[in-house]
């Protein structure tokens, strides 16, 4: 049978379908009944891949209903597909253009499928994303008050200031009952809060964010949340290696977890402090000690054993 590969452009009121290599377009409405009728058709259809970008959770709906359908679904990365389309001259932009260039960069790039969490990371993942949402407001708000003189947007800036740290404390509270209610994420919490320099926050985004730490090679890991490393080498032309991609939420908690960690973690610090000492960049160093960091706990995860202060390993 001759492959078939699908690409959907998702957008909040319409689902526009494009196939290869036949060129059938059509369109759904981005409603429970539509993205139940699509998945059945789609089931039916038994494409080899199909491919939609992440529209701010716009798509989690369809993609569940799809890989219940046993379709093989990925949701691919927004900068990917715009080269691509960079690559292959396709600048228009419409919404049916979009879902056709979709489909072809299913069937030229035939990027891997990422597992879809299950039920309970979602929810997770839902509320560590609200809590940052609200820790973000936070900062935007108090940093309106050193710009603004009126009082009574002054006296309105605190009220909401107020609230939203009320909403953060919530948030804390619902995402620490949670995890109380879930063995398994309970010792990983315990596992994971073991290292010196992860708290809580680091260890509610690692848990929701990034499952397959302990299931995946440190490398791998490393290349998922984007602190692997790329060269940039051309000729005899030595250009300075650097890191970009990856799950970047999760790349920034363990920034300040490393910064912690130069403080409170012996290994981290004899790693920062070495790599400084043979002149490396202090930014380099941090990011070497938050790629170290990650290894740590990926392997503390998968040997199910905690933080032992003689060599930092497991």
């Amino acid at each position: 049978m001759e492959s078939i590969f699908v690409g959907i452009d998702v957008c909040k009121a319409r689902l526009d379908v494009a196939i290869r290599p036949t060129g059938e377009i059509f369109a759904e409405e981005n409603s429970i009944p539509g993205v139940a009728r699509l998945a059945d058709r789609l089931k039916a259809l038994e494409p080899t891949l199909v491919v939609l970008e992440a529209t701010g959770g716009l798509e989690r709906d369809l993609v569940l209903a799809l890989v219940q359908q046993g379709v093989r679904v990925v949701v691919a990365n927004a900068r990917q597909v715009r080269d691509f389309a960079k690559a292959t001259g396709r600048l228009a932009k419409t919404d049916q253009l979009d879902a056709m260039l979709l489909a072809l960069f299913a069937e030229m790039v035939r990027p891997p499928a990422r597992k879809v969490p299950e039920e309970r990371v979602r929810a997770l993942g839902d509320l560590v994303d609200r809590r940052r949402q609200v820790v973000d407001m936070l900062v935007m708000e108090r940093n309106r008050l050193h710009s603004v003189r009126a009082e009574a947007v002054r006296a309105d800036l605190h009220a909401h200031i107020t609230s939203l740290e009320k909403r953060q404390s919530e948030l804390d509270q619902e995402l620490k009952a949670l995890m109380e209610t879930d063995l398994q994420w309970r010792a990983q919490r315990d596992l994971l809060m073991s290292v010196p320099g992860v708290g809580q926050v680091v260890t509610l985004t690692l848990l929701a964010q990034l499952p397959e730490l302990g299931q995946v090679s440190g490398k791998q890991l490393s290349a998922l949340v984007g602190l692997a490393p790329f060269n940039r080498d051309s000729g005899k032309s030595r250009g300075r290696r650097s890191i970009w991609g990856g799950r970047a939420e999760v790349r920034t908690k363990l920034y300040m977890a490393a910064v912690t960690g130069i403080r409170v973690n012996p290994v981290l610090r004899d790693v920062f402090q070495r790599l400084v000492a043979q002149g490396k960049p202090k930014k380099v160093a941090l990011v070497a000690c938050m790629r170290k960091l990650l290894v740590i706990l990926n392997a503390i995860v998968r040997s199910q054993v905690p933080w032992r202060l003689v060599d930092g390993t497991v």
